[in-house]
């Protein structure tokens, strides 16, 4: 009798899965995907997988089933979609933007801020957030991304005898760790002086908890992972309540120096001298703290939500970048040489005379580099999109609740897209195509300080290269995937003091 009600229990859960299943697997017939068993779908492929092997498993799928691949979750059904023209069609669609549930393992510690929200949500945060990133507000920050610049370098002089290998990591972490509090946040907090920060130290952490609840299909709900994995849900929420507190720190102390100087000076001065950053050099953090959305402040919540999310993006996302194009020109001699001859031209030698905006721009090679470097290596190598209508691509359908994994890192090192897409070739037009280059994304959901981001490696590279040769010493980078991308080695090079007398 028992056997009876046990075969007569699977029969019921192999109908239902079934009858659950049927209608989606009819629309995607013809797509190709992984061999899907009952009720646990595919499964089966994480069961093997380790966090840094995400990148093999992503390239794995891609050459073995196409650009165009099908799964099932257990319940969820999913696309892994690398082909252009599909890219195209969700990045750019003016409806399709709500993230995918990959993203609600960030929300313990992002809330519901701009990377995560959408609908109505996300839009009045994105207006209140853009005029952040205008470009005359953006030159006032030249000056910050210059300072934290010269000190970057000189903590790596002290490595530059042309025979030292030097993991870069810490340092650039550290260096745009400061740069983004300053700028976005109003607040100095000298991260290049001490190296044992502990935001730097506990991102990583957080990260490395995030991407094992991402492998660990059962540590995905919370209620789960808190069951299986008691320990690691301990840390997480430890590793949680210290990020916050970092950035509360940070609200608390910009609450604190502008209600100072509003009563030292009066309006009209503030205006003039914009020392305050109300009307000049306005950190995102001020728009956050004066904004109101259909009259109502925002809340400290709401703010904490946003500053979190900009410290993230803002710190960690141009960390990645900037390594990886630091560690690009240390490998390929001929592109420093043109480089540095660009630098030289625009900006001179001499590190005491102040960069400024104009000059940034000017340098069209140094764009073409940093672009190149993230075409090979994009700081995020995975977007996520839940399809909330059935959605039709050149006759294909996208069935309403997929989960999409847009992966811009296998797109974008395509030989069909980009020929030689192992060489670092930074002539290519990376741009010939908009949707085949997507670092920032791209449509409604476009990374919002992009040019935030380009004018701030620019700066840290002009400064570098003026004063320092990279060498290429060290391992090649081994990239991995941590929420951004990273290397498993590091970022190493070696540097020799430039002769500025020749």
């Amino acid at each position: 009798m028992l056997w009876l009600t046990l075969l007569l229990l699977v029969a019921l859960c192999l109908f239902a899965d079934y009858c659950w299943k049927r209608d989606v697997n009819a629309k995607w017939s013809q797509v190709p995907g992984p061999l899907s068993l009952p009720i646990i779908g595919c499964i089966w492929i994480y069961t093997q997988v380790q966090p840094d092997e995400l990148l093999a498993l992503s390239r794995y799928i891609r050459n073995r089933f196409g650009r165009v691949t099908r799964f099932w979750m257990l319940y969820i059904h999913g696309m892994f979609v690398s082909d252009l023209r599909y890219l195209q069609a969700l990045l750019s669609h003016s409806t399709e933007i709500r993230k995918n549930r990959m993203y609600s393992l960030l929300t313990d510690w992002l809330g519901d801020g701009l990377l995560v929200s959408y609908g109505v949500k996300w839009l009045s945060r994105r207006r209140v957030i853009t005029p952040t990133f205008h470009f005359r507000i953006l030159e006032d920050f030249v000056s910050i991304f210059d300072q934290q610049a010269q000190i970057l370098v000189r903590n790596l002089t002290q490595y530059a005898d042309g025979e030292q290998v030097v993991n870069i990591e810490n340092a650039v972490a550290l260096a745009t760790l400061d740069v983004i509090c300053e700028s976005a946040m109003g607040v100095r907090i000298n991260a290049q002086t001490d190296v044992n920060c502990e935001y730097v130290q506990l991102l990583k952490e957080m990260q490395r908890i995030i991407i094992k609840r991402y492998i660990t299909i059962a540590y995905r709900p919370k209620w789960l992972f808190q069951l299986l994995a008691p320990r690691l849900a301990q840390r997480h929420f430890a590793v949680t309540t210290a990020l916050h507190r970092f950035t509360e720190r940070i609200i608390k102390a910009r609450r604190k120096e502008i209600l100072k100087k509003q009563t030292e000076v009066n309006r009209s001065q503030q205006e003039q001298n914009g020392d305050i950053g109300i009307k000049r050099r306005q950190a995102l953090l001020d728009v956050l703290l004066s904004a109101t959305i259909d009259g109502q402040p925002l809340t400290d919540t709401d703010i904490r939500e946003e500053v979190d999310t900009f410290m993230f993006e803002g710190h960690d996302t141009i960390k990645s970048a900037l390594s990886f194009t630091l560690y690009c020109i240390s490998r390929n001699a001929d592109v420093q040489s043109k480089l540095y001859a660009e630098i030289v031209e625009a900006v001179g030698t001499n590190m005491q005379q102040a960069l400024t905006q104009r000059q940034l721009m000017q340098l069209k090679y140094a764009e073409q580099v940093i672009k190149e470097s993230l075409r090979m290596y994009p700081s995020v190598p995975y977007i996520g999109r839940t399809i909330m209508k059935d959605c039709y691509i050149d006759g294909s359908c996208i069935p309403k609740g997929s989960s999409v994994i847009l992966a811009i890192y296998e797109m974008q090192n395509d030989a069909a897209y980009f020929p030689q897409p192992d060489r670092f070739l930074p002539e290519r037009d990376v741009n010939e195509n908009p949707f085949a280059f997507v670092p920032f994304s791209a449509g409604p959901r476009n990374c919002i300080g992009q040019r935030f981001a380009m004018l701030e490696m620019k700066a840290i590279i002009v400064r570098i290269i003026q004063q320092l040769e990279l060498l290429p010493l060290g391992d090649d980078v081994v990239p991995a995937l941590r929420v951004v991308l990273i290397s498993k080695t590091g970022w190493q090079m070696g540097f020799r003091k430039r002769n500025l007398a020749l």
